[in-house]
């Protein structure tokens, strides 16, 4: 199977998985309830779910019981999102071609529903009971870590304080680390766990997911400077106009480029690593891959 049929799979199982489970919820707050919906499952590539298939698959994980982190890790990702776009953040109106949450709903509402989804990702997450009690405490350290302080929220507190001024190349690295890459280190290390993944072998992926989420984060930066609105879904040259600190800003287009790429190789090369050896990496091999060649 190649990756973007892999990829169709995964956006079919993982809606269907937490459309299921959002209308079981009560309707009592049913403008909150909307808008998390709307925020959740408005399309989106669901690149982090993926990884948590494609790693416990690579390792030998049944599909079944990798939904609950998939899902998990859906829901911070969409939270942040929301968060994100809001005045107070990014100032964004535009997500997947479609009005932003606080723009569609109120910032009031759009603020409640990023707090929700977050909630609701750890009880999809800890709600698997098909796993021991010892992995979900795993997983469920993983993605609070990686979603908080010391990933994504730090890394969206780092972003904001470096708008418009220089900074050196490893404060972006780190910054890029934590905003973009924790999240996908996250997913790779969900289904990593899941699988009962040896020490050697979750060393070997994490570099992988190191890997790949600078290289997924330097693409972003250059889609901003030669996207298509009509593709990406939101505006073209938003980085520049807020003053961000981008690889592009820092190194120039074309190096920018070269510098992605170069990360995706050392992605791919992290999964020769002997503790994988008797993995299937191919849809992992593929994701890198695709990073630096997708125009979305």
């Amino acid at each position: 199977m190649a990756l973007k049929e892999y990829s169709t799979m995964v956006q079919q199982r993982i809606n269907d998985f937490m459309q299921s489970r959002l209308q079981s919820l009560d309707d009592w707050a049913p403008e909150l309830k909307e808008a998390l919906s709307y925020g959740l499952l408005l399309g989106g590539k669901r690149s982090r779910p993926l990884l948590v298939y494609a790693t416990g698959q690579a390792l030998g994980q049944k599909l079944e019981l990798l939904d609950s982190a998939a899902a998990g890790i859906e829901c911070v990702h969409a939270y942040s999102l929301i968060h994100d776009d809001m005045p107070e953040m990014d100032g964004d109106v535009l997500r997947r071609g479609r009005p932003t949450v606080h723009v569609k709903f109120s910032q009031q509402t759009a603020l409640l529903a990023g707090d929700a989804l977050q909630a609701l990702g750890f009880e999809f997450l800890s709600s698997n009971t098909a796993l021991p009690p010892e992995i979900i405490a795993k997983q469920t350290l993983i993605l609070a870590r990686e979603a908080g302080y010391s990933g994504m929220c730090g890394g969206q507190a780092m972003d904001l304080k470096a708008e418009h001024q220089h900074i050196p190349y490893e404060t972006l690295r780190v910054l890029h680390s934590k905003k973009t890459g924790a999240l996908i280190k996250a997913a790779v290390q969900l289904g990593a766990v899941a699988a009962g993944a040896s020490e050697e072998a979750m060393q070997a992926l994490t570099l992988y997911a190191q890997k790949t989420g600078l290289a997924f984060q330097i693409w972003d930066d250059v889609l901003d400077v030669t996207g298509d609105s009509a593709v990406t879904g939101k505006p073209v040259g938003n980085d520049e106009a807020a003053g961000k600190s981008t690889y592009p800003a820092l190194f120039g287009l074309e190096k920018a480029k070269e510098l992605a790429h170069e990360a995706c190789a050392a992605a791919q090369e992290a999964l020769k690593a002997p503790a994988l050896d008797t993995a299937d990496t191919t849809m992992l091999t593929e994701f890198a891959a695709f990073c630096v060649e997708r125009d979305h």
